[in-house]
């Protein structure tokens, strides 16, 4: 066989197996949002990432993320079907408004280069007279801080979010939905009605 077609067969072959492995699923650290629960932690810790447990069809991982040590990382699946549809990270807890609203500026700031602009964003507390960082917390800690940007992509939804556990755990929040695996989730859902 000429070696000019022996190559040109390699390249086509190459080429149609690099769009096959083009995953139609949002991905989380290079690695689709399919596959089981436990295909997927498995993954998660080639990537890096220790497992802390288990717990309603959440997988809670460990590890770093975007530059911030020591996030935890929910691995979600459809309750009854073991599909993984969302992944969440908690980054590491503030105690001051600053490093709170810093940590997600520079994370909105990242999101939106990769991205593109959000299809919406909320940026507001429920009291009209906020003046300093006590406050900003105290707001946060009550439930009366709403900061969330929202990417929408074809493969699925990206949320950005301030948040809390009670009253002294502030946090970012961050959340990836798969279209593919969202749309069975919901599928189901409908099915139950």
């Amino acid at each position: 066989m000429n070696k000019k077609i022996l190559f040109s067969i390699i390249g086509i072959l190459t080429t149609m197996l690099s769009f096959a492995q083009t995953s139609q699923h949002l991905s989380f650290k290079g690695v689709p949002i399919d596959g089981t629960l436990n295909e997927y932690v498995a993954k998660m810790k080639q990537s890096g990432f220790t497992m802390s447990g288990t717990e309603d069809g959440v997988a809670m991982l460990k590890g770093d993320f975007a530059a911030y040590k020591g996030c935890i990382v929910g691995v979600a699946t459809l309750k009854g079907k073991d599909l993984v549809s969302k992944i969440t990270v908690i980054f590491p807890e503030c105690e001051t408004w600053s490093a709170l609203y810093g940590n997600y500026a520079s994370l909105k700031e990242m999101l939106t280069e990769k991205y593109g602009q959000p299809a919406e964003s909320v940026e507001e507390f429920q009291s009209k007279y906020v003046d300093d960082d006590n406050e900003r917390m105290y707001e946060v800690q009550l439930d009366r801080c709403r900061y969330y940007t929202t990417y929408e992509t074809e493969k699925g939804d990206i949320q950005l979010s301030i948040s809390h556990s009670g009253v002294s755990s502030c946090f970012v929040l961050l959340a990836y939905y798969d279209k593919i695996n969202g749309d069975i989730v919901r599928q189901k859902a409908m099915d139950d009605l």
